[in-house]
């Protein structure tokens, strides 16, 4: 299993070691943006570099979350669950979230 922690801290120091952004936020949110485009673009296009494509761009997050001084990791694990509590019906075809995550628990 891939320690995201410590993939994170090693991403950003990658940043520092290469010179690239490391302050700039709008900046590392635009680029990730176009990640993200170039990955739609990749599978849109049937190219065989959609899965590098989508590691851009969890660098790209993992990096900005360092910058941002998240712990993706546990952001993701936080989420996954919250996820898993939700409750959905489908509603004139939409799949619609009818009960949401009880934090009181």
């Amino acid at each position: 299993m891939v320690d995201l922690k410590k993939l994170q801290k090693e991403i950003y120091q990658n940043k520092v070691n290469k010179g690239f952004n490391v302050t700039d936020v709008n900046k590392e949110f635009c680029l990730t943006y176009g990640e993200v485009s170039e990955a739609y673009e990749a599978w849109r296009k049937k190219k065989k570099d959609l899965g590098e494509e989508l590691a851009d761009i969890a660098i790209y997050l993992l990096g900005l979350s360092e910058i941002l001084g998240i712990d993706l990791e546990d952001e993701i694990q936080k989420k996954v669950y919250k996820n898993s509590k939700r409750e959905y019906k489908i509603i004139d075809g939409v799949n619609t979230r009818v009960k949401e995550f009880d934090e009181e628990r």
